[in-house]
Order: C-alpha cells, then structure tokens, then sequence
C-alpha cells in the first residue's frame, strides 16, 4: 500500500496534481453556483419591489 501512495517516486508530482485538478472542478461547480444565488436574490428583490 505504501507503494501505491508513493506513486514509484512521482508522489510529489501526482498527488498536488489530483489536489489541483479536485480544485479546479469544486470552483467550477461552486463559482457558478454562487453567481446564480446572487441573481436569483438580485430578481427577487426587484420582483418584490415591483409588486409595492
């Protein structure tokens, strides 16, 4: 197991590699995500507004 983790001397090179690729793909899941909360909050108020 230990050999698995070591990745035949490469680990240096291939786990900050999964680490970056794990968060290249959490901000495209959660950058986008957060932008259309904030639309969705921005219309509603607006939609409230109007309806005063």
């Amino acid at each position: 197991m230990a050999d698995f983790f070591q990745m035949g001397g490469y680990a240096m090179f291939v786990w900050p590699s999964y680490g970056l690729v794990a968060l290249g793909l959490w901000l495209n899941w959660y950058l986008p995500r957060k932008q259309h909360e904030t639309e969705l909050r921005q219309l509603r108020r607006r939609v409230k507004a109007e309806k005063k």
